[in-house]
């Protein structure tokens, strides 16, 4: 099994288009074609992850958190940054990072990973990424429409939030006068033809353009096939910021303070003043998620939890909600399993270990 295989898996739930434009995941490190022995997951790659690594036999490291952010000048060993990157050339070892993109699923990503762990149903994306969207437009004969737009389904349009196999369907008539070297479908070569058509309208996700641009050309009957793709505005119901979900019962704050520190594995949980008794309504990001206050307080979310947070930065819980930072280590720890399961769900055989170290650069006493 190639590394490339692994990142495919990867992908197909947190696709590389989703991260966002300062991140920097995918493959760090290594020779995509190179045969995997075995993969270590964490958060942070350290020297003593790659270590790790090595004395596993493993030669593919899957991290959240991608070790190069900027770009590299040199590779002297100055930095603990060049020293990891070295040591992981050396070993023959790839790093792998996948951020923001798996930060911002709604299915399988960190933030609903944290949602579970602390029980909340109803789960949706507090902050929808818009410009991820696309609209084609095609015409078919009346005859083959049926074909055309299962084709495209397959592919992956026609996906509204809950909904499948949505399409708008317009009748019509179109006209073609065939050439001399053409092969017409319907019609005779030099005549003026005209066809009973349906324009067929259907959403998809940017990712995947190809294959349904593939699937069109392949299921529609006509030579030439007309259609046109847009860029749309509109956010993605189940990508982007944070995640905002429910409580079964209300709970007390102190109580739920409480099983959050539990739940969580935390040292000590950072919150404002309560502005209320009970929670019901948590909203959340794992790692730096202050930008997210605004959209967390809009929808009424009786807490936010993140980490991160400056001394005045709490003041804008502004008697609305309650603010708790709980560290970033900790709201994405969780985020090693998430991607164990993930790697030893689908590909059985394949040795995949989470890392036996703590990363957390912050202690507590």
């Amino acid at each position: 099994m190639k590394i490339s295989t692994i990142i495919s898996a990867i992908e197909r739930v947190a696709p590389s288009n989703y991260q966002e434009s300062y991140d920097n995941s995918g493959l760090l490190v290594g020779d995509a074609n190179a045969e995997v022995s075995g993969v270590l997951v964490c958060l942070d790659v350290l020297a003593s992850v790659v270590e790790e690594a090595h004395h596993l036999g493993f030669n593919m490291i899957v991290a959240h958190h991608p070790i190069i952010f900027s770009g590299l000048k040199r590779l002297t060993g100055r930095t603990y940054i060049e020293r990891v990157v070295i040591k992981a050339i050396s070993y023959g070892i790839a790093i792998y990072a996948v951020h923001t993109n798996l930060d911002n699923v709604l299915q399988g990503g960190v933030n609903a990973k944290i949602g579970q762990q602390l029980g909340l149903e109803n789960m949706k994306i507090l902050a929808p990424k818009a410009g991820l969207l696309r609209k084609l437009f095609t015409y078919a004969p009346t005859a083959s429409a049926d074909a055309v737009r299962a084709a495209l389904f397959a592919a992956g349009a026609g996906q509204i939030g809950a909904y499948s196999s949505c399409s708008f369907n317009t009748q019509g008539v179109g006209t073609f006068l065939a050439n001399d070297t053409a092969n017409p479908y319907v019609g005779q070569r030099g005549e003026l033809h005209r066809e009973a058509e349906e324009k067929i309208e259907v959403l998809f996700l940017e990712q995947y353009q190809g294959a349904i641009i593939k699937a069109l050309l392949a299921a529609h009957p006509y030579e030439e096939v007309a259609y046109d793709i847009i860029k749309l505005e509109n956010t993605a119901a189940e990508v982007g910021a944070g995640l905002i979900g429910q409580l079964p019962q209300p709970q007390p704050v102190a109580e739920f303070l409480q099983n959050l520190k539990q739940k969580m594995k935390v040292g000590c949980v950072k919150y404002t003043v309560p502005h209320k008794d009970t929670i019901s309504t948590v909203a959340l990001c794992g790692g730096a998620g202050g930008f997210l206050l605004r959209q967390a307080i809009g929808q009424r979310a009786d807490i936010f939890i993140t980490a991160d947070y400056k001394y005045h930065e709490f003041f804008d819980a502004d008697g609305k909600i309650i603010i708790a930072d709980i560290g970033h280590y900790e709201s994405e720890q969780y985020t090693i399993d998430l991607l164990a399961d993930l790697l030893s769900s689908q590909f059985e055989g394949l040795r995949v270990q989470m890392v036996s170290q703590s990363t957390n650069p912050v202690l507590y006493l």
